[in-house]
This record gives structure tokens, C-alpha cells and sequence, in this order.
């Protein structure tokens, strides 16, 4: 069974934050780029609850795996690193 994709605004919407399109490219804007090895959920910038949501997302390879990949990238990766 395949898993359902969320969009990045459900992801935001459950972390807490603003969930439209200028916000959650704001928020990119704003926290990228995370150093290479800090690990997404261990960024500075999340509260402890939400870092506590994205650890367990991960280590349960839940439904919301795609989309926390996604942002991990979005936060890691520029656009050179990407080919975009």
C-alpha cells in the first residue's frame, strides 16, 4: 500500500506555523542553509515539541516521511546542488 504524500502546508499546519505558500517559503528563506549534518529535527529554530513530532515521523517512516524529506532538502540543498 502506497503512502499518502502531504503537501508542505499539512506539514506546517501540524507543526504549528503558518501553513500558506509566501510563509512557508519565507520560513525556508529565512532558516536555509542548515549545515550538512545537522540532522533537520535538530535545527535551533523548532520549538521542543515540533522537533519532538519530526523525530518520531521519521523514526516511524509514518505517512509524513515524503514530506519531511522534502523539507530536510529544501533546508539543506541549494538550487546548484539540485540542478535546478
Amino acid at each position: 500500500m502506497e503512502q499518502p504524500v502531504h503537501p508542505f502546508s499539512e506539514l506546517f499546519a501540524q507543526l504549528g506555523l503558518p501553513s500558506d505558500e509566501a510563509s512557508i517559503r519565507s520560513f525556508i528563506a529565512e532558516h536555509f542553509p542548515l549545515p550538512g549534518e545537522m540532522r533537520l529535527e535538530e535545527a535551533p529554530f523548532w520549538t521542543p515539541a515540533q522537533s519532538q513530532l519530526l523525530r518520531e515521523e521519521r523514526l516511524d517512516d509514518a505517512d509524513w516521511i515524503v514530506t519531511i524529506d522534502q523539507l530536510n532538502i529544501a533546508l539543506h540543498t541549494t538550487a546548484e546542488d539540485t540542478g535546478v
